[in-house]
This record gives C-alpha cells, sequence and structure tokens, in this order.
C-alpha cells in the first residue's frame, strides 16, 4: 500500500491541535452507513451521530423517545462507512442524568457497540458525577452548553439561551467547568455570538458552534437541514447548501411516470 492511500484517522488529539492552530473544525450530523461514506470521502473532520435523529429518522417531534438501542443502531452504521471522520455519538435523554452508574453502563454500551470515539451530553454542573463516572472509565465526551433539545421542556422552548448577564455568566462557568472534567470538546448552541467568541478564548479545548457565531473553532449542521431535505421551519443559522429534498422528489415523480408509461424497463435495461 501507498502512503498516498493511507487515510489517517482524526482523533481527540487532532482536534485539539486544530483549535491551537487556528484551523476550524468541520461537522455534520450524519445517522447512516451510505451517507457516512459520502460526507467522510468529502473531508468532513467530525461526525456526530445526534439523538435529532428522533426527528429526521424516526419521526418524532422531540428527541425525548430516542433511547440509547437506538443510538448504537444508528451509530454503528455510521462507523461502519467512516474511514476518516472523528464520530461521536449522542447519549439520548434519561441515559446519564441522575446516575452516575446508569450513565457509565450506558456510555460504555455505546462505545463498545457502535465503535464511535466519544459520547457527547447535554448539561453543566447539575449533572457533574456523570461527567466525572464517564471519564472516570477512559470514555472522552464532547459536552453540550447553550440551548439543550434534551430539556425543551424544562425551557419551554427552543429559544436562544444565556441572552441575559446571569444566565451567560453560568454558561462560562459551566464551560470552564467541562474543560476541568475533562471534557476535550464543547458545543455551545444557539447562543449570542459575543458570548461563544468569550467561551472560545477562555477554554483551551475546541469549542463547536451551532447558532453561535463564527468564532467557535468549529461548526456543526444538521445533515437533513444543509442538504435541503426537511421540510420544517429552519432556524436562522442554517444554511442550506443543497435542495436534495426537490431533487429526490423530481427523481421519484420521473421513475413513477416512467413505470406506469412502460418507458422503464427498457429493452436495453433487460434481460
Amino acid at each position: 500500500m501507498s502512503d498516498n492511500s493511507i487515510v489517517k484517522k482524526v482523533t481527540t488529539q487532532t482536534l485539539q491541535q486544530m483549535k491551537k492552530d487556528g484551523e476550524k473544525i468541520t461537522m455534520l450530523t450524519c445517522y447512516d452507513y451510505s451517507t457516512a461514506k459520502i460526507i467522510d470521502q468529502a473531508g468532513i473532520d467530525a461526525i456526530l451521530v445526534g439523538d435529532s435523529l428522533g426527528n429526521t429518522m424516526l419521526g418524532y417531534s422531540t428527541t425525548l423517545p430516542v433511547t440509547v438501542d437506538d443510538m448504537i443502531t444508528y451509530g454503528a452504521s455510521v462507523v461502519r462507512g467512516v474511514k476518516r471522520a472523528f464520530v461521536v455519538v449522542d447519549m439520548p435523554f434519561g441515559s446519564y442524568q441522575g446516575d452516575p452508574r446508569l450513565a457509565v453502563k450506558n456510555a460504555v454500551r455505546i462505545m463498545k457497540e457502535t465503535g464511535c470515539q466519544a459520547v457527547k451530553i447535554e448539561g453543566g454542573r447539575e449533572i457533574e458525577e456523570s461527567y466525572k463516572s464517564i471519564l472516570s472509565a477512559g470514555i472522552p465526551i464532547v459536552g453540550h452548553l447553550g440551548l439543550t433539545p434534551q430539556s425543551v421542556n424544562k425551557f419551554g422552548g427552543y429559544g436562544l439561551r444565556a441572552k441575559g448577564s446571569e444566565e451567560a455568566q453560568i454558561l462560562l462557568e459551566n464551560a470552564q467547568r467541562l474543560q476541568e472534567y475533562g471534557c476535550f470538546c464543547v458545543v455551545l448552541e444557539k447562543i449570542p455570538a459575543r458570548l461563544a467568541t468569550e467561551v472560545t478564548q477562555t477554554l483551551s479545548i475546541p469549542t463547536i458552534g451551532i447558532g453561535a457565531g463564527n468564532q467557535c473553532d468549529g461548526q456543526v449542521l444538521v445533515y437533513q437541514d444543509m442538504m435541503g431535505i426537511s421540510d420544517m421551519a429552519m432556524p436562522k443559522f442554517v444554511r442550506k447548501y443543497g435542495n436534495l429534498g426537490e431533487y429526490m422528489a423530481k427523481a421519484v415523480s420521473e421513475y413513477v411516470s416512467d413505470v406506469k408509461s412502460g418507458g422503464f424497463p427498457s429493452e436495453q435495461e433487460s434481460y
């Protein structure tokens, strides 16, 4: 095998070095083998198997019904399609809050049964023991602060978080705590850009923004959103890079028409 054919895997150290070097980190969500192969080959640095699969793949109105088994099924599928990208799997609602021993058990299951390189959990000081217990088992963690979708009922919606000075200070303190616990990265979702910049400059670990301005160390978007597959109303931070939903509908419509008319399969497409 020639050196040109060797793919160098992205690791926690790679991502932390990218922050030091000022190189932006690219991340997308993904939930299946075929899509994982495509975006991995396109050069994405990291893939998040998000519990957003509850919305995008399972049709739930929130992420709350997603189970550990769901995350393992979809996470393992993604890992099988990836050669280079760093793969993170979300721990779903109820799998780590409240009981640190259960948190470790579920995190170990996710790591062992998916082959991913890290898990992601939402929250700060209120789940300190879960962070510490999972990290003590040698499992890398991506923290998640700001808008935390698993707490939608607590916050009463998906609005901008940390708008006020008090909440902003709490978020900054929580970000520092996550670094002290041993998290190697933190996602900042839907918070003021100025606050995200302050967090990014304060921490030595990378920040990944989604609706948090362009000064974070990296960015993440939901794949279906940025590719124009989702038919939901998009938040302002989403930029559409494609219209796959429209293209797919057109292709299926043409297929239906060709089959109905007898135009498919043709003589050349028959044995």
